[in-house]
């Protein structure tokens, strides 16, 4: 029998079995689950005309099982695959991938890449917590240069993926990059990607204090926060590169001007 407080929670895109989620305390991922549903909420679109396709990770777990609504889990690196092929037999869905950066763009990059080269009308949401966290922190293809995990105990002595290049040289449509901490802000630019009539990624770092934060002399979620919001820079603000330093740059890349930013 479900009580007043489930019927509220399944009316607001959310399954009250769920709970309690299976984020670690200070995780960013619910968070991010909360801005999504509100992003829907704004576009208008039901849930019963979504499918949401997520891998293996952390970020595999915030459509499913908290969503109320058609959800694929499926094996680790292959969301956008699985997706692609939704997509092709179900086009009137609004498809929309969630994963990790592990999942996306370490086993799952080639399937990145050519999603975004063929312009498919999937939205692609890249939850980058910079590590491995569900497997025990090891080293992604975003985690940045000189950051301890337990597979690079001295510091990852390789360069980072920038992902919003990636998807941007592979020729995706719709590109941008923000954080949780910036959460209203977040929830606009998750509107406008599910929105858009192609390919569309959004990367949108999350903290983990367990394994990336204790790590790396950022403990406590409220430090890893902190340092989400002073790592950062708006598209707007990032007027050279000098300007720029050893900033992230958070914002939509859809003009030539954003888009010089990067590279």
């Amino acid at each position: 029998m479900w009580s007043r407080d489930d019927v509220a929670l399944s009316l607001s895109g959310i399954r009250p079995q769920a709970f309690p989620t299976p984020f670690c305390a200070g995780c960013g991922h619910g968070i991010l689950m909360g801005a999504i549903l509100r992003a829907i909420d704004k576009t208008g679109w039901h849930l019963d005309e979504m499918l949401f396709v997520s891998g293996i990770g952390c970020a595999g777990w915030i459509p499913s099982p908290h969503f109320a609504a058609d959800t694929l889990h499926t094996t680790h690196g292959r969301p956008i695959a699985f997706a692609t092929g939704a997509k092709l037999f179900r086009p009137e869905l609004k498809v929309v991938v969630i994963g990790g950066d592990g999942d996306i763009a370490s086993i799952g990059g080639n399937h990145l890449i050519h999603a975004a080269r063929r312009n498919i009308g999937l939205t692609v949401i890249c939850a980058n917590n910079l590590i491995y966290g569900m497997t025990g922190g090891q080293v992604t293809p975003t985690t940045p240069r000189g950051a301890f995990t337990v597979t690079t105990p001295r510091g990852n002595p390789e360069p980072p993926f920038d992902l919003c290049r990636l998807v941007l040289g592979a020729g995706a449509t719709y590109v941008a990059r923000h954080t949780v901490y910036h959460v209203q802000v977040l929830i606009d630019i998750l509107a406008r990607a599910l929105e858009h009539e192609g390919f569309a990624f959004v990367e949108v770092l999350s903290p983990c204090p367990t394994q990336y934060g204790r790590r790396n002399e950022l403990p406590s979620p409220w430090a890893m926060m902190e340092w989400l919001k002073e790592k950062t820079i708006t598209v707007k603000r990032a007027l050279s590169l000098e300007e720029l330093g050893d900033k992230i740059i958070i914002g939509e890349f859809n003009d030539t001007q954003s888009r010089a930013l990067l590279w």
